[in-house]
Formats: C-alpha cells, sequence, structure tokens
C-alpha cells in the first residue's frame, strides 16, 4: 500500500497586542497601509487567468456597540451591529446613537460603548517566492495563516515592530 507523503508544511503564527488599537480610524490607518506600502515585498501574480495585486483586502468586518442608560447610569440595554465597511460602520453607529425610538424603547440614553467594538480584515499575501498567505488583523491581535517559509513570518513581524499600535 502506498503512504501519504506530506508534501508542505503550512504554518500560523499570532501576535497579541499589548492594548487593543485605539478606534476604527486607526485600525483602518493601519490595515489600509500595508495594501500600497507593500512592506513584505510581495508581488504581483496570475491565475486562473486573472491578475492580482500583491496584496488585496479579501475579507473585512466592523462591530458596533451601543449601550443605554437609565437616568441612574444604570445599563438598561445593548444593540450590537455589524458591517462590512468602515462606511456602514460609521453611518450605523450614527443612525443608533440618533434613533430616539430605539432609546424609548430601551428606557435609556444611547451611549457608544467603543472600548467594546469589534473590527477585523484579512490580507491576502503573495510573496516573492510564490507563496499565498494571509495576514489577518483584528483590533487584539494580528495572526498570519498559510504560509510555510519563516521569511514570511520574519517580514510580517519586522512591520508590525515599526507600528506603535502593534506592540
Amino acid at each position: 500500500m502506498a503512504d501519504f507523503l506530506q508534501s508542505t508544511v503550512t504554518k500560523s503564527a499570532i501576535r497579541e497586542l499589548a492594548e487593543p488599537i485605539a478606534d476604527v480610524a486607526t485600525f483602518n490607518s493601519i490595515v489600509q497601509s500595508v495594501i500600497p506600502d507593500n512592506p513584505f515585498a510581495c508581488v504581483a501574480y496570475m491565475t486562473a487567468g486573472e491578475n492580482h495585486n500583491p496584496v488585496e483586502k479579501t475579507r473585512e468586518s466592523y462591530t458596533v456597540r451601543i449601550f443605554y442608560q437609565d437616568a441612574d447610569a444604570k445599563t438598561v440595554g445593548t444593540v450590537s451591529d455589524r458591517y462590512n465597511s468602515i462606511a456602514g460602520f460609521n453611518t450605523g453607529a450614527a443612525s443608533l446613537l440618533a434613533n430616539t425610538a430605539l432609546a424609548t424603547a430601551h428606557g435609556g440614553t444611547a451611549i457608544h460603548d467603543t472600548d467594546n467594538e469589534a473590527y477585523s480584515a484579512t490580507l491576502k499575501c503573495h510573496d516573492a517566492g510564490g507563496e499565498i498567505y494571509m495576514v489577518n488583523f483584528s483590533r487584539q491581535r494580528i495572526s498570519i495563516t498559510s504560509y510555510s517559509d519563516d521569511a514570511i513570518r520574519t517580514k510580517v513581524e519586522t512591520w508590525a515592530d515599526t507600528v506603535p499600535a502593534l506592540a
């Protein structure tokens, strides 16, 4: 009988951040800077007849959190709403905060709970060595997935060391 032989070794690595990324604007500036700046020295490629940029955003999600307080500063309700863009997130947050019918239904005043918001984005990167790997961002961590060459982790880690919010 034939045996299965290992053909690749894919790895993942996680960096837990000392402090969550402060806000959606800071988060966006970090993620967006990677695409044009290309700090990992990724290269364009073609697959299935389609051209791809060296770094592409493949997924993003932004969750706004609102809580409602009564006159005694007691939390009487919460709302959490998820969006697939920052524009949607900002518009949604403003709409929830301005929705007096919702505040009345909760019996309190709407307060934007920015400390408990969640943001995530995934970048697909094509290494010059031919590997395609993902860099996943959230407020609390950055992870690298689906890579085998340790030089990829080193490139991402070296870049992250230069970004104060990613300490």
